[in-house]
């Protein structure tokens, strides 16, 4: 059932208020249910890519719209550890929706920081500063030590002191954009340049890998443009111990002629 169908017999208006004030629904956007295994979240990612690309549906903001909207959602559940996070993530919006309102009112913060991606390697210490009105102590200041091997991802608990003692801190750490290379989940990608010649007669080269050691790449005779080679365990740390892929896109540009016709 196509999910525009699903939304517009199912859902009142009150309650399309109320998920717009939540984490987007990738599986709604998917026409999925939370149990889908790999092959039907690639099956459906198709269907809708093709539905609403913008070459088969020109001047149409909606499709473009869409679009964007489903590449976000394959981009998160086709990825193992992504899905997971995110499948946390709209398990604590559930229970934080199903709290009781009255009473003490919650005081657990949450908050993400950014790192840059040695600091996963080889990890670093944090600061976090917390100023809050409702204290009477004033800030609070607590140190947040984050291991090497750190994921992407990870959750760190920072118990509070004082007034808000059994409050905690929740920090997500987050990936900091690298010019270099662009995350997917565990996985890194990044371009290789190289010459017309290197391409058309293969042979080996070197890649800086994200921890600064070069890495050798097999070229082979003829590669096209834009392949991908992918270079294992060179990626960013998993949530369960090892590393993702390093994943190395081939860019070059064709030898072009232009004479003048006889």
């Amino acid at each position: 059932m196509l999910m525009s169908t699903f939304w517009r017999s199912t859902l009142g208006l009150r309650s399309l208020v109320a998920l717009r004030n939540m984490s987007p629904d990738y599986y709604a956007t998917l026409g999925l249910g939370r149990r889908c295994n790999a092959g039907q979240i690639r099956d459906a990612y198709r269907i809708f890519a093709k539905r609403f690309h913008p070459d088969l549906n020109p001047g149409s903001a909606e499709a473009v719209a869409r679009t964007q909207e489903i590449n976000a959602a394959y981009e998160v559940l086709s990825d193992p550890d992504r899905r997971r996070i995110y499948d946390e993530s709209l398990a604590a919006e559930a229970k934080a929706k199903r709290a009781p309102r009255a009473g003490k009112p919650q005081q657990n913060i949450s908050q993400d920081v950014h790192l840059r991606l040695d600091e996963f390697f080889r990890g670093t210490t944090l600061e976090v500063r917390v100023n809050d009105p409702g204290n009477p102590d004033g800030p609070e200041v607590y140190p947040l030590q984050i291991p090497p091997e750190t994921a992407p991802g990870a959750r760190f608990r920072v118990r509070r002191e004082g007034t808000f003692s059994g409050s905690q801190v929740l920090v997500r750490v987050r990936a900091r954009p690298d010019f270099r290379f662009k995350i997917r989940g565990a996985d890194l990608r990044c371009d290789l340049r190289i010459s017309n010649q290197r391409a058309a007669q293969g042979g080996s080269e070197s890649v800086r890998g994200v921890t600064g050691c070069f890495l050798r790449v097999q070229i082979l005779p003829g590669v096209a443009r834009g392949e991908v080679l992918r270079i294992a365990g060179e990626g960013m740390p998993r949530p369960r111990g090892g590393r993702g892929d390093l994943l190395v896109r081939v860019v070059y540009q064709p030898e072009v002629r232009i004479t003048r016709a006889k």
